[in-house]
Formats: structure tokens, C-alpha cells, sequence
């Protein structure tokens, strides 16, 4: 009977010892699971911009045709070759067209020997219809730019619209780029914007918005849009009309911006603060002015300046529902403003 009670006290004693601890360890565990929270304050930078995608085109382009049929009796120029407006390219027979007009500039000779004014009338408009007869058996340059393919020989025969090559200028590029219906509003002419290629890894490159519309453009997807042109410059070496690109449309130029999780923002009497972590342990507080910075954070007006670590001065999973602000265009954190009390408290 000794023994067995002597057993049982013992394992009263240690379900007691164990219960106690288990009770301690939660206590410890509740107690700093928020007083151990800290938050740093961080710097980033806020970007308001619009996301584009395209490909470039040449700021002119012209095909090279032929009007009319014929053969190629001269090649002037060659693929790569820059020209000049009105230079010569290629040269389609014209011995018929020539002896027309010789054959009238004689007749027209007789005919102010005889002082027959009508007649001469008559064959001065005839000949200015030759006169054209003979210019559409060239092909020619229309404004200063660089043969980007060219593809016929002397001899070759050509029948009227045949195409036998191209001439760009690419002394700038342009594209149209679609933007949605709810960025529109931001947009004006002469804003940054900011190309990226594939196939030039030096960097971006920068251009601007010419132009928008003022009427929009239902897409094969539904979605309303406006066709805005965008431009660039100066052209690095190596980027070719057709080249795609990404990029993007700067509403306002990019801020640093100091910000923090709006649970280390504490307030007392209508004025926000933070306990700022020392070495050693020591905390200090500091009153910061802050305003919303999407739905988890603040931005630090004044009295910090980034890198602070804070101690929590509310408890994320308490913090109750919080408003969501109007999203903008583009921001390293959602660009969403607004929380559920001032200055970034969470709601009452």
C-alpha cells in the first residue's frame, strides 16, 4: 500500500510539473509572439507609369515599283545604298516615249511658223502628257533614305505595280501602342517613355509620345482602347524597323519613396510614432508623419529616413477589414492608397 501511494503522488507530482510547464510556454509563447514582432523600414522607389508592347517602323517607307511595263534597261543603286529625294534607281526603257516627244517638239516648231494658235495650244497639253510618259519609266527616290532591299537586273522585264524593293527612312522610328480606356487620361504629348529591345542589350532607350486620338478602338478581344504613337530620336546602331520592344510610358517621373508595414505605426492624441530598436535593446520613440501606401503599408513622410528596425505596435491578424483605394497605372507595391483608420491605424 506504501509503495502504491508513494507511485501515485509521484505521477500527480509530474503531470503537475509537466501541466505547468505547458501553461508556462504558452504564457511565454503569447506573450512575445507580438512583443518580439519588429518591422524595417524600407526605400523603394514608386513608378507611375503605363506598360506598352510593339514593334517600330521606319518614319518613311516607300515601294519600289514599277508604273509601267517595260524592260530594265539601267540599275542605278544598290540594297544599302542611301539616296536622296528624286535620285534615279532604276531606268525603264523609254525609246518610244522619247521619239514621241521629238516627233511633237517638231510638229509644235511648224506650228508657230504658221501662227496656229489653237493647234499649238492643243499640242503644247499633249506634250506635257509625254513629258510624264517618259518620267513614269524611272523609279525614283520620294525623300532622303537607305535602300532596304532591291531586287531586279538589266534586262529584267517588269509589268506596271511590280514591286522591286523598299526604301525607308529610319532617321527616327514610331509605333502605335494600344492603351487601355482607363489610362487615357494620363497621357500627354511629349511624356517620357522608356524602350526596351531583345536584340540590344546596352540598355533601354528613350523616346516620347507624340500623339493619341480622340476616339477609341474596340479590340478583337472587347477591350476599348486608343492606338497612341510613340517616337524615338536618336536610333542606336542596330535597331532595325520591325524590332519588337517592350516598355513603358512615365505619367510622373519615379520617387524613392520610404515605407513601412502600417502595424509598426502606433498614435497618441492625434499623432502617429514608432518605438525605434537600438543596439543593445533600447527603445526609441520618434514621431514620424506618415500617409497610405497601399493596403499593408505607409509612407514615411518625416522622422525616419530607412533602415530603422520597429517594434509592432498592432497585431496584423486583429487588424480588421481595410479600405482599398483607387489602383493606378504601376507601382513597386500595388499604387493602391487607403487604410481602414488615419494615417494608416487599423480600423476601429
Amino acid at each position: 500500500m506504501k509503495k502504491n501511494k508513494k507511485i501515485i503522488i509521484g505521477s500527480v507530482i509530474a503531470v503537475a510539473v509537466i501541466a505547468g510547464s505547458i501553461i508556462g510556454a504558452k504564457k511565454i509563447v503569447s506573450a512575445g509572439s507580438e512583443s518580439d514582432t519588429v518591422y524595417i523600414v524600407k526605400k523603394e522607389v514608386y513608378e507611375n507609369a503605363i506598360e506598352i508592347a510593339g514593334t517600330v517602323a521606319a518614319a518613311k517607307s516607300q515601294t519600289l515599283q514599277s508604273l509601267n511595263d517595260g524592260t530594265v534597261v539601267g540599275v542605278y543603286k544598290s540594297e544599302g545604298d542611301a539616296v536622296k529625294t528624286g535620285d534615279l534607281i532604276v531606268q525603264l526603257d523609254d525609246s518610244e516615249q522619247q521619239y514621241n516627244l521629238a516627233n511633237l517638239d517638231y510638229e509644235i516648231s511648224v506650228a508657230r511658223l504658221n501662227q496656229t494658235t489653237g493647234k499649238l495650244n492643243l499640242m503644247q497639253t499633249q506634250r506635257k502628257s509625254l513629258v510624264q510618259k517618259i518620267a513614269n519609266r524611272k523609279i525614283v527616290a520620294t525623300f532622303d533614305g537607305i535602300i532596304a532591299d532591291l531586287d531586279v537586273d538589266a534586262g529584267d522585264y517588269l509589268e506596271a505595280k511590280d514591286s522591286i524593293g523598299t526604301l525607308v527612312d529610319t532617321s527616327y522610328l514610331t509605333a502605335e501602342v494600344e492603351i487601355a480606356e482607363t489610362d487615357v487620361a494620363k497621357l500627354k504629348p511629349g511624356q517620357k517613355v522608356e524602350f526596351t529591345f531583345p536584340s540590344y542589350d546596352v540598355g533601354t532607350v528613350e523616346g516620347y509620345l507624340v500623339s493619341y486620338p480622340a476616339i477609341g478602338t474596340v479590340t478583337s478581344r472587347g477591350a476599348t482602347v486608343v492606338n497612341a504613337k510613340v517616337r524615338i530620336d536618336d536610333v542606336p546602331d542596330g535597331i532595325l524597323p520591325n524590332f519588337s520592344f517592350t516598355g513603358k510610358i512615365q505619367i510622373t517621373e519615379p520617387e524613392e519613396k520610404i515605407v513601412v508595414e502600417r502595424y509598426a505605426i502606433g498614435h497618441d492624441k492625434g499623432s502617429a510614432f514608432v518605438e525605434v530598436l537600438g543596439r543593445g535593446g533600447n527603445v526609441e520613440r520618434v514621431e514620424v508623419q506618415v500617409q497610405p501606401y497601399g493596403t499593408d503599408y505607409v509612407e514615411i513622410v518625416s522622422g525616419l529616413s530607412g533602415g530603422e528596425v520597429l517594434k509592432a505596435q498592432s497585431d496584423a491578424s486583429k487588424s480588421g477589414r481595410m479600405r482599398t483605394f483607387k489602383k493606378g497605372s504601376k507601382s513597386s507595391r500595388n499604387n493602391q492608397g487607403g487604410m481602414g483608420g488615419p494615417m494608416g491605424m487599423p480600423p476601429m
